[in-house]
């Protein structure tokens, strides 16, 4: 099976990082720790916010507005980690200013905002990518191994989750709150929705069910996709619970089991129709590092997208989870 590159072995690349939050932190450590890439810069609107960050990831540059960050002719690729509504305003920010850019999944709030953003990279000739993160971990990579050696037969089930307990959190965090795009679908949806488009392509059925929470934003959604005569997905989603967030992939001559948590480093099972098996287990610290690796290397290859994350890729998702919101009756304010 051909896993990922060392990401120390990725071209060097110098990030700006526009919206040190939490998200933000854990992609600062994976650059220094993982990566011969550099952190040259922190923006916020926040300057005590921005100055906390720098000092503790050892940032020389701080910025108290987004469009100094993006401005700053240190910085070659932005890192945008801000919540999902201000998504496309700071991508077109940083790609207006003729950098690359590595948006948070969920890219965008819809399909449109999506478009929006890829006609801009396509025109300004730089290079853009959703920060689908698990795409390129090793024991994906390995997964996909698997599936192409046809070790499990035709995939037909693919069964995935991602919920966690926010019930602790305040109504008034971003989770909670419809004009940031809160919700469970944008932050923990996406990973099984990207999961089952990754290995199973662009669904031809869409089926969900949903329920709202108090502030409007969706709290638990189940979404089932259909592929052609046989193939189907079972997917689930949710804010109150903090569930096994495992992934099987079922196929007619035997199955896959990723162990929690499938969309972090972890390991899986191979499992025969005979009751046979093997594991695979390779322990790694961090994980943003292999997608930061995967823009150095596209960017020093004079590529505007990935090939393993296009732009029609996360264009196909959001179309998914447009109709998920859809059928759930999730409107964002504005929209």
């Amino acid at each position: 099976m051909t896993l990922p590159l060392d990401p120390r072995t990725a071209p060097p690349l110098r990030w700006g990082i526009l919206a040190p939050g939490g998200i933000a932190a854990v992609f600062a450590d994976a650059i220094n720790h993982h990566t011969r890439a550099q952190l040259v810069a922190v923006g916020s609107r926040n300057r005590d916010r921005a100055e906390r960050f720098a000092t503790h990831h050892g940032i020389p540059t701080t910025h108290s507005s987004y469009r100094a960050l993006v401005e700053d002719p240190q910085v070659e690729a932005v890192y945008v980690a801000s919540p999902h509504s201000a998504h496309l305003e700071h991508a077109l920010l940083a790609i207006k200013a003729g950098k690359h850019v590595l948006v948070e999944k969920s890219l965008a709030r819809s399909a449109a905002e999506v478009e929006e953003m890829v006609s801009a990279a396509r025109t300004a000739g730089v290079f853009l990518m959703e920060a689908m993160w698990t795409r390129f971990l090793p024991h994906v990579a390995a997964v996909r191994g698997v599936i192409e050696r046809g070790e499990i037969g035709e995939v037909v089930t693919v069964i995935a989750d991602h919920g966690q307990n926010m019930n602790h959190l305040p109504l008034e965090h971003r989770l909670h709150n419809p004009a940031l795009a809160g919700g469970a679908l944008l932050d923990l949806g996406v990973y099984p929705v990207s999961f089952a488009h990754d290995l199973l392509g662009t669904p031809d059925r869409i089926h969900a069910t949903g329920s709202l929470s108090s502030t409007g934003v969706d709290g638990q959604v189940s979404i089932s996709l259909g592929y052609g005569e046989r193939a189907q997905a079972s997917l689930n989603t949710t804010l109150w619970s903090r569930t096994a967030t495992t992934a099987v992939i079922a196929g007619t001559k035997g199955r896959i089991e990723i162990d929690t948590d499938f969309y972090r480093p972890t390991s899986f099972r191979v499992i025969g129709l005979d009751g046979t098996w093997w594991s695979f287990d390779r322990e790694i610290d961090g994980g943003f590092q292999f997608q930061a690796a995967e823009v150095a290397r596209c960017v020093a290859e004079g590529l505007t997208e990935s090939p393993r994350m296009t732009w029609d890729n996360s264009l196909e998702v959001m179309r998914t989870m447009d109709e998920v919101r859809r059928q759930i009756g999730l409107v964002y304010p504005g929209e």
